[in-house]
């Protein structure tokens, strides 16, 4: 069997290791990746001083080294091949291409100079080659964080990091230059929800307190009412952090993370250059609905924040991908159980899958992606046997097919050229890499260009 993997994070190639784990198949696995570097969010989403967890990516190459699997980056879905062609080159194909679209707050003045989503911030200061040239001015003392995940506490946490704590990271070289000269004293972390809903895990929530210069602040008040215990072990653990954090006094001279709950933005308020210069805020109270789960809703008592940058970081969405059906609702590739399915019907699409957040939208952290690619390899083996035998065009045709378009495949070999690169510009800096981040220099440095 021939399967054809889009993506290359987490997922992909989670998907990948247990196809080609079988014993019971032989199965070819062809890996795209618009980017000519691999592993999506563990590159480009993971924050730069979280080194331990991109030690994943040696389990990565260990599945790219097998010899039936095959990397093709710099290879677009849409734009250099189309789905359909696919379809005539792989007995099966798995959509694994995330989450890479930010969904909004939906409120007045957002979009204006300084309001930036936090799927940019996050993108620049990683070095992603789509967020390379954005535009993060930070030469304001206050800024606002809209989200209670654990992006939101990474968007927080590399605003209060010191320069020099920033230095032994992978952090891009032009984001490390301006997070230099940042000006930025105070970060309010805003949740709609209260601490017991809040989205971020105790160990990110917990790091917030080891920052060299920066301390976390709560006030008691935003823990009146939490119950002292839960039914749920991560919120415990969330709440004996929060509680910490009150007790603890705030240093002297350090940078400032406030966190506040059951607050909505209702609008961002411009100066008169049109850049942020306040968040106005509603006071929430949560309801119980229906079927028992907590809603937050306004109270009309509004205050005004006074901050000059606002990150929304509420969450991601899945992109359209011309011709893969699109559950509108959820904003990912439209499956049950990981089988795509059309949208209206929901009738399965035959021989087409989708795993990680394309098919379950932004939750799970990474190594939880594993279980829940495998699952979904065990529909695939499953439909596969039962697949009528077709020939289809030899294994290198559809490198033929894109050569012929002009387009440069980048090899898992050649990608490991470029690591090497990475890895030395990075040791001149005592960092584990210095990323390149524009695609046309990384084409350069393996002769494409």
């Amino acid at each position: 069997m021939r399967v054809a993997i889009i993506g290359s994070g987490p997922a992909g190639f989670y998907a990948a290791e247990a196809l080609l784990k079988r014993a019971d198949a032989v199965i070819d696995v062809d890996m795209f990746e618009r980017l000519p570097t691999p592993y999506g969010l563990v590159r480009g989403g993971v924050a730069p001083d979280h080194q331990k967890i991109k030690t994943v990516i040696r389990v990565f190459a260990a599945t790219a080294a097998r010899p039936t699997f095959r990397f093709l980056g710099n290879v677009c879905l849409g734009r250099d091949v189309t789905v359909e062609e696919l379809r005539g080159h792989y007995d099966q194909i798995v959509y694994a291409t995330g989450n890479e679209a930010d969904r909004r707050l939906g409120i007045p003045g957002e979009g204006i100079t300084r309001c930036t989503p936090a799927t940019v911030f996050v993108g620049w200061y990683n070095g992603h080659p789509d967020y390379r040239n954005a535009k993060i001015d930070l030469s304001v003392e206050r800024v606002a964080v809209v989200g209670n995940g654990n992006v939101a506490v990474d968007a927080a946490r590399i605003l209060l990091r010191t320069p020099a704590e920033l230095e032994k990271t992978d952090v891009a070289a032009h984001a490390l230059e301006v997070l230099r000269n940042s000006r930025v004293r105070e970060v309010y972390m805003l949740g709609r929800r209260g601490p017991e809903q809040a989205a971020f895990s105790p160990a990110e929530l917990k790091e917030l307190g080891t920052m060299e210069a920066a301390d976390p602040v709560i006030a008691p008040s935003e823990l009146a009412g939490c119950a002292q215990t839960t039914d749920n072990a991560e919120t415990n653990r969330n709440l004996k952090v929060l509680r910490a954090f009150v007790e603890r006094s705030p240093r002297e001279g350090t940078r400032k993370l406030h966190l506040r709950f059951l607050v909505s933005p209702t609008e961002i308020v411009a100066d008169a250059a049109g850049g942020v210069a306040g968040i106005a805020l509603e006071r929430n109270r949560l309801e119980a609905r229906p079927d028992g789960t907590l809603a937050a809703r306004g109270t009309g008592e509004i205050e005004t924040l006074s901050v000059g940058m606002v990150l929304p970081a509420i969450g991601y969405a899945a992109e359209r991908i011309a011709g893969v059906p699109y559950d509108e609702k959820a904003r990912i590739i439209a499956n049950e159980d990981g089988r795509v399915v059309d949208a209206a019907s929901r009738a399965v699409i035959a021989n087409e899958y989708v795993v990680g957040w394309a098919r379950s939208g932004p939750q799970g952290l990474i190594g939880e992606h594993k279980r829940a690619s495998a699952h979904v390899v065990e529909h695939m083996i499953a439909d596969g046997k039962a697949l009528a035998v077709r020939a289809l065009p030899g294994r290198d045709a559809i490198l033929t097919l894109l050569r012929e378009r002009g387009v440069q495949p980048v090899s898992f070999d050649e990608w490991k050229q470029l690591d090497d690169v990475e890895v030395a510009r990075g040791a001149r800096r005592g960092a584990p890499r210095d990323k390149i981040v524009d695609v046309e220099a990384m084409l350069a440095v393996l002769g494409q260009n």
